[in-house]
Formats: C-alpha cells, sequence, structure tokens
C-alpha cells in the first residue's frame, strides 16, 4: 500500500515500475489462463496496466490492492471474450435473487480429476465457469473474495460456482467415460 500512495502522492515512474514488476506475472497467468493465447495475454496485461494507471487514483482501499487488480483482470478478460466470441452472458438477475445453496456436487469430483482430464474439461467449460472455477481452487479466492471481485452476492456466486461444478461434472462423464 506504501508503493500506491507515494505514487498517488508524487507521481514518480519508479513507484508504478515497482507496482508493475509485483503484480504483472500474476495477471498474466490470469490472462493466460483464461484467454488461452499468449500474445492476447500480453496484450491484455499492458492494457490491464494502462486501466490501472489510468484508475489507480480511484483505488479506496477498501479491499485489497490484489483483489482490485485481479477484479480488473478478469472484467477485462471476460469483457474481451464476450466481444470477440459474442458471447451470450447466461447469468440473469434471478441468480442475485436466489436463496442460498445447497451443493450437490462435492469439491472432491473436481479434485480427483487427473490434470490432463481437468484441463480438457475447463477448456470445454463457458469461460464465466472456467473463471469461476479456477479463482475458487486454483487462486484459492474465498467466497467472499470473489463477490467482491465480480460484485455479486455471495449467494450469486455460490450459485455459479454450484452450476460450474455441475457442468465440469457432466461434461467429465461425457468425456471420459468408458466406451463400451
Amino acid at each position: 500500500m506504501n508503493v500506491i500512495h507515494s505514487y498517488l502522492e508524487t507521481q514518480a515512474s519508479q513507484c508504478f515500475t515497482i507496482l508493475y514488476e509485483r503484480y504483472a506475472g500474476k495477471i498474466y497467468s490470469k490472462c493466460i489462463s483464461m484467454l488461452r493465447d499468449e500474445a492476447l495475454a500480453q496484450d491484455a496485461t499492458q492494457e490491464i496496466f494502462t486501466k490501472i494507471f489510468l484508475n489507480l487514483a480511484k483505488f479506496s482501499g477498501k479491499s485489497r490492492f490484489s483483489t482490485w487488480i485481479y477484479s480488473i483482470t478478469y472484467n477485462y478478460c471476460i469483457d474481451y471474450i464476450r466481444r470477440t466470441k459474442k458471447k451470450k452472458d447466461i447469468f440473469t438477475d434471478d441468480i442475485e435473487k436466489a436463496p442460498d445453496v445447497i451443493d450437490d456436487v462435492p469439491d472432491e469430483e473436481l479434485l480427483e480429476l487427473e490434470v490432463e482430464q481437468l484441463k480438457k474439461v475447463l477448456s470445454e467449460l463457458p469461460p464465466d465457469d472456467t473463471a469461476i472455477l479456477l479463482m475458487k481452487y486454483q487462486d484459492g479466492m474465498s467466497i467472499k473474495e470473489i463477490s467482491e471481485t465480480l460484485e455479486k452476492t455471495e449467494s450469486a456466486v455460490k450459485m455459479r460456482i454450484k452450476r460450474a461444478k455441475e457442468k465440469a461434472k457432466m461434461l467429465k462423464s461425457e468425456l471420459f467415460s468408458a466406451m463400451p
């Protein structure tokens, strides 16, 4: 947080360079996992840092700085995917009003997948589903952190995770069930 305040007060480029060095790798990794293309991920990382640079004064400190950056990264990648693939958002406002969810798919279902199977299942899922599962299981984010990042209620996040896990389970059985 010190570096952020120093940058905002002095506009010293070395402060922003420190932020870049600290977060560029994490942003690039998230971009590559969502966009699945190295060149796109590199371009996205630069675009995201431009957004961070232009909006740094808007960082309020209500959440961790890394959560704020993650939110910008996630939203940039999802917007890019939606623009380029013209995908329709499958989540409606009804999810926001949904009651708490009982998760029917145990975490073990996903965690027991072999690495190659998991990569295949994640590549077949819609980008929104892949992203939310990666936030939960790869990045270890809590429901609260995910809800802050996505600007959704915790109930909506639980519902999205539940639905994504159900889709992953169905895909796993479709892709890897033993053929008679």
